[in-house]
């Protein structure tokens, strides 16, 4: 029997930034206040996540431009790992560079073959000020990387080069969720 309730069965599913929303593409500001905000949040985070399948999800692909993100994520040896932080440094990434399969929520149905060290560590707080470390191998390791890369403006497409950024880019803007906005971007530009 559980002794604590389930992270996101309280919160609210919010709507998912896209592939072209300006907030995917700007750092995230340090979270100051650890009130009952910031625990709301978390638990929408936790919701959004779980409606969408997905196993990591940053603030700012909420619409919410604070470094925060919330994982559910197995690693290699299917060990689930589950929780949030706040203000995460990414201290450690090393080991073996993987060339992996990486999709994202705010580009959904695509994904790409992206290279992500196999060792991960985030340090950063809990949503009461609580000191926490994440150390992370395997996918869960990629999780860390990829929603760290978040919450300092970049996504996964911005680690792409030549051809597979030319597909993954092409495949974005012929997808039935891409925004006009994104049509227009920058970013756009370079495929």
């Amino acid at each position: 029997m559980r002794n604590r309730p389930i992270p996101g069965s309280s919160g609210l599913v919010r709507e998912m930034s896209l592939l072209g929303d300006p907030l995917l593409h700007r750092a995230c500001e340090d979270v100051t206040d650890f009130g009952p905000s910031l625990a709301r949040l978390v638990e929408d985070m936790f919701a959004t996540m779980y409606a969408a399948q997905g196993v990591g999800l940053a603030a700012n692909q909420v619409g919410v431009p604070l470094k925060v993100f919330v994982y559910d994520c197995p690693d290699d040896d299917d060990v689930r790992h589950l929780g949030h932080v706040v203000n995460p440094e990414l201290v450690e990434a090393d080991g073996l560079t993987v060339r992996g399969p990486e999709g994202c929520l705010s580009l959904p149905g695509l994904e790409a073959g992206t290279d992500r060290f196999d060792h991960a560590v985030v340090e950063g707080l809990t949503m009461t000020g609580e000191p926490v470390r994440i150390a992370g191998t395997g996918w869960f390791a990629r999780c860390l990387q990829h929603e760290c890369d978040h919450l300092q403006g970049t996504v996964y497409t911005d680690r792409l080069t030549g051809l597979r950024r030319t597909r993954a880019l092409r495949a974005a803007r012929r997808a039935p969720w891409a925004r006009k906005a994104w049509r227009a971007g920058p970013w756009a530009r370079k495929a």
